[in-house]
C-alpha cells in the first residue's frame, strides 16, 4: 500500500488580476492565524479596508514575477512534486496543496485518498515553523481529514530549518556569487511575524520577558518552536557554510504589514545603515522561501535593492531559492522518509 506525501505552500492567486489578487488576499488574511485578531475586528479590516486597497497594486508586483505558464511559486511546486515523486517511487503518492486557493488542500488530500493510501506525511514548505504557516497548514489538514470514514495516520514534519541538506543547498547558491565577486556585507532576510505571535504562544524565550532586543537569537531546547531564534540559526548555519564571520552578516525581517510591533530588526533598518556604514556589495539571501516569489524577486530583489542604493550602495545580489533544485528534493526525500541520523537530529535539539 502506497504512502501519501502532501506538499503545501502558502499559495498565489489564480492569475495576476486584480480581481484574483483580491479574493487570494482575503482568503489569506481571513486565516485567524495570520491575522490573529477577534472575527469582528478581521472582517471589516481585510474585507474593507486591506483587500480592496491593496489588491491593485499587489496585482501590479505579481505581473513582474508572472510568467507565460503562471505563478513560479505555483510552477516549482508543481515541479518539485514530480521530481520528488521520481525520487520516492512508486511506493509513494505524491500531491501539492496550497493553502490559500489553488490547488487547494482538499484537493491534495482527495487525490491521496483516491489512490488509497492510509498513511500521509504532510510536509509544509516553510522551513521554519510558525503558527501562521505550518501551524495554519496542520490545522486545515486535521479539519479536512476528521470527517473521512477512514482516518489515515497523519503525521506532519514541522520544521527543517537545520536540516544539513536544506542548509547546504542555500549555500552552495550563495557561494555561486561569492566566486564571483567580492561582497562587503551578507543579508539574511526572513519573513516577519507580528512580535505578539511569539508571545502569545508562550514560548520560552526573551521576547516575553526582557523584550525583543534583547533575544538570545538562537535555539537553546525550551524555545523550540520561537521562529525568531530559528531563523537566526538557519542564518547562522548558512553563514558557517560560507566560512562568514559574525560581522560579516546580518540577519533581519521583511514584509511588516500594520502598525504593531513585528519582530525585529526590521530589512529596511538594517539596509539603511548598512549603507550609511559604506557597504557598497551586498548578497542577499531569503531562506523563509523555498521557491521564488512575490517576497523574494521583488520586494527582496527589486525594493530592497533600490533602499540600497538610495543610501549609498551599488550592487545589489538576491540569491535564488531553493527552487527545484536536485539536492532541495534531496531533503524534501530524506524528510519524508524519516532518515534516522537527520531528522532525529531535528528534534532532540
Amino acid at each position: 500500500m502506497k504512502k501519501g506525501v502532501l506538499l503545501v505552500n502558502l499559495g498565489t492567486p489564480d492569475s495576476q488580476k486584480t480581481p484574483d489578487v483580491r479574493k487570494y488576499l482575503r482568503e489569506f488574511l481571513m486565516d485567524e492565524r495570520v491575522i490573529d485578531i477577534p472575527f469582528y475586528k478581521r472582517w471589516p479590516l481585510v474585507n474593507l479596508i486591506i483587500a480592496p486597497f491593496r489588491a491593485p497594486k499587489s496585482a501590479k508586483e505579481y505581473e513582474k514575477v508572472w510568467t507565460e505558464k503562471g505563478s513560479p511559486l505555483l510552477l516549482y511546486g508543481i515541479e518539485c512534486k514530480r521530481l520528488l515523486q521520481d525520487k520516492l517511487g512508486q511506493d509513494y503518492a505524491v500531491a501539492l496543496g496550497m493553502r490559500y486557493q489553488s490547488p487547494s488542500i482538499e484537493s491534495a488530500l482527495f487525490e491521496l485518498r483516491s489512490q488509497g493510501v492510509k498513511e500521509i506525511v504532510v510536509l509544509p514548505l516553510f522551513p521554519q515553523y510558525a503558527s501562521a504557516t505550518t501551524g495554519s497548514v496542520m490545522q486545515k489538514v486535521m479539519e479536512l481529514v476528521k470527517g473521512w470514514q477512514i482516518v489515515p495516520d497523519v503525521s506532519f514534519v514541522q520544521h527543517y530549518h537545520r536540516h544539513p541538506l536544506f542548509i547546504k543547498t542555500f549555500a552552495e547558491l550563495g557561494n555561486k556569487y561569492l566566486r564571483e565577486r567580492e561582497y562587503d556585507h551578507v543579508l539574511f532576510s526572513f519573513h516577519g511575524l507580528p512580535q505578539r505571535q511569539i508571545v502569545k504562544a508562550g514560548i520560552d524565550t526573551c521576547c516575553k520577558a526582557k523584550g525583543e532586543t534583547e533575544c538570545v537569537n538562537k535555539m537553546y531546547g525550551k524555545n523550540t518552536f520561537c521562529y525568531r531564534s530559528a531563523c537566526f540559526e538557519t542564518a547562522d548555519l548558512i553563514a558557517k557554510e560560507l566560512k562568514l564571520e559574525k560581522t560579516q552578516y546580518s540577519v533581519c525581517f521583511q514584509s511588516r504589514l500594520g502598525k504593531d510591533p513585528w519582530i525585529q530588526p526590521y530589512t529596511e533598518d538594517v539596509i539603511i545603515n548598512i549603507g550609511k556604514e559604506g557597504k557598497k556589495n551586498v548578497l542577499a539571501f531569503s531562506p523563509a522561501f523555498v521557491a521564488d516569489c512575490l517576497e523574494t524577486t521583488v520586494e527582496v530583489g527589486e525594493e530592497y535593492k533600490e533602499i540600497f542604493e538610495e543610501n549609498g550602495g551599488e550592487h545589489w545580489q538576491l540569491v535564488e531559492s531553493l527552487n527545484d533544485h536536485p539536492q532541495w528534493i534531496d531533503c524534501l526525500s530524506d524528510l519524508v522518509k524519516g532518515n534516522e541520523s537527520q531528522v532525529e537530529e531535528l528534534k532532540t535539539y
